[in-house]
């Protein structure tokens, strides 16, 4: 019983932290530039106007795909799993932070429509540290950055589960943004080549695991990452134009980074 009541006052004590941190970004202060810290889709689709970007980490928190989605990469019927930080004091997780102008009043609504009311994410306000190497001689270093953390009282939220579980719903899933490994590939390709030095177990267990089953399943994942394309006739190719995208949540990445695994 004494573990118990524990283990309640922990996780009131988390999230109370948590209520501290979170923001309304309707009430940010939009006379200045802010930071924007990505640890997910963001780190290599950003899909927002931004003046400058830096790798850098967030201390007390670990990357999990934990949370589930229904719009960018699944569907209701079969969720996709994305990243989300969970609470951890040893815990530092890697990604990218951009910095958004004053008077861009853009970016703000579009994550909140792609992280908040489409993910089921929320915003919150977390110490931001830059690689070193990023730093120029007058800054002044760690900056506040808003970041979008899913938390289990969201409707998509699907929790811990076994590895290979997760890396089988990933290479399954697939959204109005493209596949669900697309996600994870993406990310890990992001980290090995953004930045080398950063370890995360949980999310290049999960690469390797996703490249295995898809090898065993004679999946080709550039196919299930929809760059496969079918060869066009001379006589049947359409004039060019300018198109716009109709979903902009989609990746746009070029083809040199895509591998099959089915060689």
């Amino acid at each position: 019983m004494e573990n118990f009541k524990q283990d309640s006052r922990n996780k009131e004590e988390e999230a109370n932290d948590l209520s501290k941190m979170e923001q309304n970004v309707e009430l940010i202060d939009r006379k200045a530039p802010l930071w924007v810290f990505g640890y997910g889709s963001l780190c290599w689709n950003p899909g927002f106007d931004y003046q400058q970007s830096v790798t850098g980490y967030v201390k007390g928190f670990s990357r999990r795909f934990w949370q589930g989605n229904t719009t960018h990469r699944g569907t209701e019927s079969k969720p996709g799993r994305v990243a989300t930080l969970v609470e951890d004091n040893e815990g530092i997780t890697w990604g990218k932070a951009f910095l958004v102008a004053a008077d861009n009043n853009a970016a703000l609504p579009y994550l909140s429509t792609r992280e908040c009311q489409l993910g089921g994410y929320r915003t919150y306000t977390v110490n931001f540290h830059p690689r070193p190497s990023f730093l120029p001689s007058t800054s002044n270093g760690n900056k506040d950055a808003l970041l979008y953390i899913a938390v289990p009282e969201n409707k998509h939220w699907l929790g811990a589960a076994p590895l290979p579980e997760i890396a089988k719903q990933i290479l399954e899933c697939h959204g109005h943004s493209g596949s669900n490994v697309e996600y994870l590939l993406r990310l890990a390709d992001f980290m090995r080549e953004e930045i080398p030095e950063a370890l995360d177990d949980h999310l290049f267990s999960l690469e390797r695991l996703v490249r295995k089953f898809a090898a065993d399943m004679k999946v080709c994942l550039r196919t299930v990452m929809g760059e496969a394309s079918v060869p066009v006739k001379a006589e049947e190719k359409p004039e060019a134009k300018a198109v716009v995208p109709k979903n902009q949540f989609a990746s746009r990445i070029p083809d040199k980074k895509l591998r099959c695994v089915n060689m």
